[in-house]
Parts: structure tokens; C-alpha cells; sequence
């Protein structure tokens, strides 16, 4: 089960009901923030989410109306007492960015690590212990005026435990969990035990998608493939901004739609409004033509997606 909060929709300036670029990830007790604009806590406590127990924070790119919100938000964590570690990743020239801002916090109570993703993403459980096993995040390369990044989180699925193998196999059953979780086990009579000798096949998982700013591009429709929720940019509602969106590094509502269409996506949010739509779900129909099941993000826009049955 993972939880999707947007909490702000808006690029370049905040608006009273649109604050700029978030959104939280929760799963397993665990939560990833997806970049962090000015209104960032404001919007949390409206969408009842907490920040104190963010594990990560993944910025796209270092424009001011993806994380303005941060020295702010790292200021709140001290104050409030917080002393477990915190991940900061991004693209390259994480440190050189992250400079002012950590001179703007002060001293903090907690410590800061930089998290530098290759192509191959992490998996997750490999630098914090107590993420499910099965918990995986990819940087997807963008097109924008700078250097730029999304991201692709997955939550694996393995296959079913057989019982009645393990217990053929004379598998004790405090080495099932290791089992379960794709791990090799080695028993006290020598004997190795292999994963895909007491599962059944992998079952589909759960997987979320985070555009960041981007014109369209080949490999963000190829992450996209087939994610449950594609939260894609759509800073323009109309194609005679077409152009605009280029220049800028941008995509408009019909562009963000082709992207999720060509990916087969399940759901596809729009996010990252220009302050120039006062009203964006106005425009809607210009994604739902190409993409039916297309939805106009707001600020607290929350979904729950459950693993499949079976």
C-alpha cells in the first residue's frame, strides 16, 4: 500500500490556494518527499500529512519553485527536535546547491547525507534498513532548461509463499521471511535454499512516476510504462502554448496526456500550474481527449493504491 499526497501544483509563484511543487509519498511508515516549493508546510498541515518522519528528500532540479520550501521545512525539523538522519538526492551539483541553503538553516540537531543515483536507481533498503526490501527508486533523465531529473518509486511484489514446499524442503520457519523477501538461506545441515524454490511467480507491484519539470521525452514515457500513477508537469492548458513550452523546458495538458497514453499508464495527474490558469480544470478536456482517465491536480489531491489481488 502507498500513499500519494500532492501538496502543491503551482510553478513559478504561489498562489493562496496553490502552492508551489510537493508531493509525499508514504508507505510502510516510511515517506519520500518529491521536491519541496515555497508553501510546502502550509500545505501538509492542510492535507494532514506529517514531514517530521520524511526519510528523503528527492529535488528534480534546483529552480527556487522546487525548493524554496526547503530551508524552511529543515529549519521546522530542528525545532521540533528531530536528530534522525536525513537524505537529500538530486541531480548532479547536489552539494554546490544545497550550500546556501543549508547556510540559511544554521546548525542542525540531525544529520544531512547527499544521495547520488546512478541510472540503476537503489534499491532502497540498501542505505535505509528499515525501508521494505522490495522498495526501489530510479532518476529518469528530463529535458528542461537545466540540468533535470524525474523519478519512478516501485514496490515490488514476490511471488507467494509456498508453504508446502518449504515444509518438503524441511525449510525451518524462522528462515521463511528471508525467503519471502528474495533472500538465499543457507540451513544447518548445509543444504542452500533458493527463493524460486518456495515462491511462486512475482506479482505485479506498485509504481509511481514524478515528472519534474520536462518538455516531453522518450525516457520519461519509457518510465512511465505502465505506472499506476504517472503525477506528470502540464504548466500550459492550451496547445497555442506549444511553443512557449518548448522554449521554457514545459509541456502543455494534450503533451502530458500523449506522454501517459504512449505509456499505458493507469492514472495520469496534471501538476505544475502557470499562474496564468486561474482555473486549470477549465482546460481538462484537452488531456481527456488523448488520455480519458486524465485528472487536474489540486493542492491535498490523495489516492491510496493497494497491490492487486492474488
Amino acid at each position: 500500500m502507498i500513499d500519494i499526497t500532492l501538496l502543491g501544483t503551482g510553478a513559478t509563484m504561489p498562489l493562496p490556494d496553490r502552492a508551489l511543487t510537493a508531493v509525499h509519498l508514504a508507505f510502510g511508515g516510511r515517506s519520500i518527499l518529491f521536491d519541496c516549493g515555497e508553501g510546502t508546510q502550509s500545505a501538509a498541515r492542510k492535507a494532514h500529512v506529517s514531514l517530521m518522519k520524511t526519510d528523503l528528500i528527492a529535488l528534480t532540479h534546483y529552480h527556487g519553485d522546487h525548493l524554496f520550501g526547503l530551508p524552511g521545512l529543515l529549519q521546522t525539523f530542528g525545532c521540533l527536535g528531530r536528530t534522525s538522519p536525513l537524505f537529500l538526492t538530486g541531480p548532479d551539483g547536489l552539494e554546490e546547491a544545497m550550500a546556501p541553503v543549508l547556510q540559511l538553516c544554521g546548525q542542525l540537531p540531525f544529520d544531512l547525507h547527499f544521495l547520488h543515483l546512478n541510472e540503476q536507481g537503489a534499491q532502497l533498503s540498501d542505505i535505509f534498513p528499515h525501508f521494505p526490501e522490495e522498495s526501489f527508486l530510479f532518476p529518469i533523465p528530463t529535458c528542461h532548461r537545466v540540468i533535470s531529473q524525474g523519478y519512478r518509486f516501485s514496490l515490488q511484489r514476490p511471488g507467494k509463499f509456498d508453504f508446502t514446499a518449504a515444509e518438503k524442503l524441511r525449510v525451518p520457519k524462522p528462515f521463511w521471511s528471508l525467503l519471502q523477501h528474495g533472500k538465499t538461506v543457507t540451513l544447518e545441515d548445509g543444504r542452500t535454499i533458493l527463493p524460486s524454490q518456495v515462491l511462486g511467480p512475482e506479482r505485479k507491484g506498485l509504481s509511481i512516476v514524478f515528472s519534474g519539470d520536462t518538455s516531453p521525452c522518450a525516457a520519461l514515457s519509457e518510465a512511465a510504462e505502465e505506472a499506476d500513477l504517472f503525477i506528470c508537469e502540464a504548466t500550459y492548458g492550451e496547445d497555442s502554448y506549444a511553443d512557449q513550452a518548448e522554449k521554457y523546458g514545459h509541456c502543455t495538458f494534450s503533451q502530458a496526456a500523449r506522454l501517459a497514453a504512449d505509456a499505458h499508464a493507469k492514472r495520469l495527474w496534471l501538476a505544475h500550474f502557470s499562474q496564468i490558469m486561474e482555473h486549470p480544470e477549465d482546460f481538462l478536456p484537452n488531456a481527456q481527449t488523448i488520455f480519458p482517465d486524465a485528472v487536474c491536480g489540486s493542492d491535498g489531491l490523495h489516492i491510496t493504491l493497494r497491490f492487486e489481488e492474488a
